[in-house]
């Protein structure tokens, strides 16, 4: 069975970051799909600078041409915080105990994993991809003593994720795109422009709502 990647995150605003990012891994990775699932309330940073409205059709702009990237807004449209774990159980839920699902994150995430809620279930339920930056170096002196254990133990070959559906880490090179949500809230804030940063819908979709005017 192919994996189903998950792809979370508060996308305030979705970027080519974001999309490059899950390009390389439903290439890489060979996913069925790759589901986008804008946060709504995040339990691990400040409320997004726009409505959870906002940020889930920004993604339905950037994906719509893409017959594998799926807008699921699940998480936008619950009150209180949201946890990854509560969705992978959902998730789990729907597709059934034997299908492959893949939580997708960068590493910056991934090296604030072990502060996750319940984030020792999280393996139970997906299998984790990491992209990394080239020339990174997955170490003990590169991450938290007991998430550096956590990788260890789990990692695996791009064959495992398609033989369990979950209990693996892979660790992926993935030439990074230096683009930040937080500069292009900066940028439109300043009246800069966000060309090439952003897909074009999402950029007219900004404007047109007055998105970010102030940072």
């Amino acid at each position: 069975m192919k994996p189903v990647g998950i792809l979370g995150g508060t996308f305030d605003p979705v970027h080519y970051g974001h999309l490059r990012l899950a390009e390389e891994m439903l290439e890489l990775l060979r996913l069925e799909e790759i589901r986008f699932i804008p946060a709504g309330n995040p339990p691990h940073r400040n409320s997004p600078g726009v409505s959870a409205m906002d940020r889930c059709e920004m993604v339905r702009l950037a994906i719509s041409d893409h017959p594998a990237f799926l807008l699921d807004a699940r998480e936008a449209a619950k009150n209180g915080k949201c946890y990854t774990v509560d969705t992978l159980r959902e998730l789990r839920g729907e597709f059934g105990k034997d299908q492959p699902l893949c939580l997708l994150m960068g590493i910056d995430a991934f090296l604030q994993f072990h502060t996750w809620h319940e984030w020792e279930a999280i393996p139970e339920l997906a299998h984790i991809a990491v992209g990394y930056r080239p020339g990174y170096a997955f170490d003990a002196g590169s991450m938290e003593q007991k998430l550096y254990e956590h990788y260890r133990k789990r990692l695996c070959g791009i064959d495992r994720i398609r033989e369990k559906p979950s209990g693996g880490i892979i660790d992926l090179a993935i030439p990074r795109l230096e683009i930040s949500a937080t500069m292009i809230r900066e940028r439109v804030a300043e009246k800069r422009s966000i060309r090439y940063l952003v897909p074009d819908p999402v950029a007219n979709y900004i404007h047109q709502h007055n998105l970010y005017t102030s940072c």
